[in-house]
């Protein structure tokens, strides 16, 4: 059933599945992030700190993703344009200066300990998100 707010649904069929992944990547994110913040920090702060937000990033754009409407479609689009910048620049940044990270994140090397799913995930996202824009309000009927 559609959004009675001319929006159309971005959490049905396949919306519903890339939110289903984001989810899983926000609580595996959020897991392995806490997990190594409080018990390894000082090993790699760097790599742990951006897992950590990585994490934050993928809640955002589940919660985003899972709701519909404008307001919620320009806060998704926003998690995961962050996203996409966040995979290409740490991935980036692991290829380049490799030093600087003693233990791999969620985004290292463009998401390779992932199969790469970090770096497809926000293409597919915004592929999606752009595909389901919801209406404005003159579009809606509404002035």
């Amino acid at each position: 059933m559609a959004p009675s707010d001319g929006a159309p649904a971005r959490n049905q069929g396949l919306g519903r599945i890339i939110v289903m992944v984001y989810a899983v990547f926000a609580l595996s994110a959020s897991a392995r992030s806490l997990f190594q913040i409080l018990t390894q920090f000082d090993a790699a702060p760097v790599a742990y700190t951006l897992s950590a937000v990585a994490a934050v990033v993928y809640i955002v754009a589940t919660f985003a993703l899972a709701r519909s409407g404008p307001r919620t479609w320009t806060v998704a689009l926003g998690a995961v344009l962050v996203e996409l910048a966040g995979v290409v620049g740490v991935g980036l940044w692991t290829a380049l200066d490799p030093g600087m990270f003693a233990h791999d994140t969620v985004w290292s090397r463009f998401g390779a300990g992932y199969g790469y799913v970090p770096l497809v995930l926000p293409v597919v996202g915004l592929i999606w998100l752009l595909t389901h824009r919801p209406a404005r309000p003159a579009e809606a009927g509404a002035l």
